[in-house]
């Protein structure tokens, strides 16, 4: 093993943008046991009264989620929301075609509501544009956020819920750009049709904002080109533009898969370009942002088609060490493009395709749990433009790469920061300069490490603590910085204080 070098400036003046809370938002779906043996299981020992699993709650308000979108995903562009809303025992059973499996409709929209008040999360909902209408956009809209004295509020006042749910932001459909989609349309047909929804929308709740879907990944032929055309029929009735990417490292390719944000990165310049263009385009004065609504590592090849069963084992992924620190590096690119984008959703919460996996007398919490546990508690402020000055590490995809990858924040208010930091490189450890270049006297207060040996490791039920993030001694700051050996594969977090 060699030693890199690297220097970290950072300075509490340069920042990018105010990091939104929405950044930390996780995904629900319909699909395999993300819902039911997930967030709901009844038949459980640990479920409380609603029926909601209690240490999947706990292990979701340690991760300090701020938002949830739900119901889907694919599932969404077949659904009707109307068969999971009032008694139990009179919604229906139907066979779920976008991955064939039985729904029983135990849960649904008001259960969703509650669960999200479980856990202090927003809730985020979509309006099924497969085979659902503007119209049933429009009902679904009062159905939640209408004050009662008409047709769809006094329905879910009939239901137990006289106070409107009030939920601000909704997906208008879901990756409607894929063939694979429940009532695909091209991207002038679904641009026209959202319009037409968001517009219904709007007028049942002004106060709401709308999601139009943008491609499902950048390798659709239809990238960036659907989303331009989209947008320029829907600009001024919606706020964000979607994106979804899933990654993996299908090659086997360890050194390529750990420069990943560069791709990322890419991504989101490119549709930021896009939103540049348009805007200007129409001569508008409406700005639109990115929700990066899906994301996650997704490459294992479980099944993802349930057989006409409830509840079936669907993309139940095991993550290992580098699948973290990739995940780490994606939370580093969100501080980093936190001008743009403003909301993201990790995809799922629960078991499918999850850093959570249930039994039904335990949890298990994979090592990019508390990657994202530790970002999603600690960024705070601002996201400030670090420069980093780093050796490469050489990638058959990318070319060389930079040893690290970094991101840090500021809170002004409170006069706290925090720095994360991961080395990419598998097999050399790096000796980094920290260096504050405003002028204040610096603390690191805490310090944590997650690591390991091999990037194939990976926590299991028997050893359910391999990889986690420990506590380290503080580097002590001299003057205006300090130094720090990062181990090998590695992602570290710093917290810091103004004295």
């Amino acid at each position: 093993m060699t030693t890199l070098k690297a220097q970290v400036l950072l300075d509490t003046n340069r920042t990018i943008a105010p990091i939104s809370p929405l950044l930390f938002g996780g995904f629900a779906e319909h699909m395999g046991r993300c819902i039911y043996e997930g967030i709901y299981d009844p038949s459980s020992p640990l479920a409380d009264e609603c029926g909601f699993r209690t240490d999947v709650l706990q292990a979701l308000r340690d991760q300090a989620y701020t938002l949830i979108r739900y119901p889907g995903g694919n599932f969404l562009s077949g659904y009707h929301w109307l068969d999971g809303v009032g008694p139990k025992h009179l919604r229906p059973r139907r066979r779920e075609l976008a991955w064939q499996s039985i729904e029983t409709n135990q849960f649904g929209t008001n259960e969703f509501i509650e669960f999200c008040s479980a856990i202090q999360a927003a809730p985020m909902l979509g309006v099924n544009m497969g085979t659902g209408d503007i119209q049933s956009a429009s009902a679904l809209v009062e159905y939640c956020n209408a004050p009662v004295g008409s047709y769809w509020s006094d329905l879910r006042a009939s239901h137990g819920y006289r106070e409107p749910h009030n939920v601000r932001y909704w997906c208008v459909g879901n990756e409607m750009d894929g063939p694979w989609q429940i009532g695909h349309l091209d991207a002038a047909a679904y641009g026209n049709k959202a319009l037409e929804a968001a517009k219904m929308m709007k007028w049942q709740d002004p106060g709401i904002k709308t999601v139009l879907c943008g491609s499902s990944s950048d390798g659709m032929l239809t990238y960036p080109e659907w989303d331009r055309v989209a947008l320029e029929i829907a600009w001024e009735h919606m706020d964000y533009l979607s994106m979804h990417y899933y990654a993996g490292n299908r090659n086997n390719d360890t050194s390529s898969y750990l420069a990943s944000a560069l791709a990322f990165e890419r991504y989101v310049e490119t549709l930021e370009g896009t939103l540049r263009y348009v805007k200007a385009k129409r001569r508008s004065k409406h700005d639109i942002f990115l929700s990066w609504d899906e994301w996650q590592v997704w490459y294992k090849g479980d099944p993802v088609q349930g057989n006409w069963t409830e509840a079936p084992h669907l993309a139940e992924e095991t993550y290992n060490l580098e699948d973290a620190l990739v995940v780490a590096q994606w939370l580093n690119v969100f501080l980093r493009k936190s001008h743009v984008l403003k909301i993201a959703c990790v995809a799922q919460i629960v078991n499918v395709i999850s850093w959570l996996q249930t039994r039904k007398d335990g949890l298990l919490k994979q090592p990019s749990y508390y990657v994202f546990k530790l970002v999603s508690n600690l960024a705070r402020g601002s996201a400030l433009d670090v420069a980093v000055k780093a050796d490469a590490v050489e990638t058959r995809q990318y070319g060389p790469a930079p040893a690290l990858d970094v991101s840090a924040s500021f809170d002004e208010e409170r006069q706290k920061g925090a720095i994360f930091i991961v080395n990419r490189s598998p097999s050399d450890a790096v000796d980094a300069q920290l260096t504050w270049q405003d002028g204040k006297a610096v603390q690191v207060e805490e310090a944590w490490q997650l690591t390991g040996s091999d990037p194939k490791e990976a926590n299991t039920w028997e050893n359910p603590e391999r990889l986690v993030a420990k506590s380290i001694a503080a580097p002590v700051v001299d003057g205006t910085g300090t130094t720090l050996r990062l181990p090998p594969l590695s992602f570290t977090v710093l917290t810091t204080r103004v004295k």
